[in-house]
């Protein structure tokens, strides 16, 4: 894989400092949690993972009754929320708000866990990115950005080494021969604001975290990394990178996981309120105000798609 230019110091890996877990009541003899549940979001507030881990949160306490809190604990592109899961084993009172870092980390980076350290409940579906640049920006398409990469200096806007928006401009690197340099943010809400500021040319953002601006006139989309074009209204005019010749694709998974060692019982406990959730309209109500498409997977079926995401992703980091 190309060498990177990284023009900011990068957030370094979190330390693992031995965390060790706090005693907790014991499940109920159903596997149902006996206290208040945290859901953690190991990203950044404001972000698509912040209000994805909000999201399902508030959809599992109507379903279920129970009082579950959001907990943001960000910091190494993930990495520090994904330690501290790991130090929670056999609690069935945490859950996770899980994405593409989950696998991405582990490829990428010298940390100590991976997907199979953890419980998968439910993938609650894909979220694919849009790239994005200033209204005043000379660029009109991703064709013209490439194009621009390989006589200049194009500066993108990345949160995180394990990211989605670094997986997209890596994935496009490595289909065009093209280099971009890098801002590391440590969030989707950091990467608005670089953009927003002029400190980035190019970003690739989450719909649900631009469309307010496109609204607005304050940024312009270039294309969809999607197979298809989008079908939602305020997006359908947006060409995708395969129609303007970049043959790139890649959605971020949206979903949440239990810490490892729980047991049957609650997992399934979790499992089943997690197909209830996606009966109710909280969960549609979800997937539409933030322009994803519905592909939830359960359990064995959610650990399946995990192994096959780690595979791709280590094809692509092996470049």
């Amino acid at each position: 894989m190309k060498s990177r230019t990284y023009l900011a110091a990068g957030v370094a890996a979190a330390s693992l400092l031995g965390l060790t877990a706090c005693s907790s009541a014991e499940p109920a003899a159903d596997g149902a949690p006996s206290g208040n549940v945290t859901m953690v979001v190991p990203m950044g507030a404001g972000g698509g993972s912040d209000q994805s881990g909000r999201a399902i949160a508030s959809g599992l306490e109507s379903g279920t009754g129970l009082n579950i809190s959001v907990e943001n604990r960000e910091g190494g592109s993930g990495a520090v929320g994904y330690s501290y899961f790991l130090s929670q084993q056999g609690k069935n009172t945490l859950l996770l708000a899980a994405e593409t870092a989950l696998v991405a980390l582990p490829v990428t980076q010298d940390v100590e866990f991976t997907y199979e350290d953890f419980t998968p409940i439910m993938k609650v579906g894909d979220d694919y990115t849009l790239i994005v640049v200033a209204p005043d920006s000379e660029y009109e398409t991703c064709a013209d950005v490439v194009e621009a990469a390989r006589e200049d200096r194009v500066v993108a806007a990345v949160s995180g080494a394990t990211s989605l928006d670094e997986i997209v401009f890596t994935l496009i690197e490595e289909d065009q021969d093209v280099e971009f340099d890098r801002v590391p943010f440590e969030s989707g809400s950091e990467v608005l604001t670089g953009i927003l500021g002029g400190q980035v040319d190019v970003a690739s953002l989450n719909p649900s975290e631009v469309v307010a601006q496109l609204d607005a006139g304050d940024l312009k989309a270039l294309c969809a990394v999607s197979e298809e074009r989008y079908t939602y209204d305020e997006l359908k005019d947006i060409p995708t990178a395969m129609e303007q010749g970049i043959d790139v694709a890649f959605a971020q998974f949206r979903g949440f996981i239990a810490p490892g060692g729980i047991g049957e019982e609650s997992t399934q406990y979790w499992i089943d309120a997690a197909k209830e959730y996606e009966s109710s309209a909280s969960y549609t109500e979800y997937i539409e105000a933030n322009y994803m498409q519905a592909n939830a997977q359960y359990g064995d079926d959610f650990t399946e798609y995990l192994a096959g995401n780690t595979a791709d992703l280590e094809k692509v980091f092996s470049e």
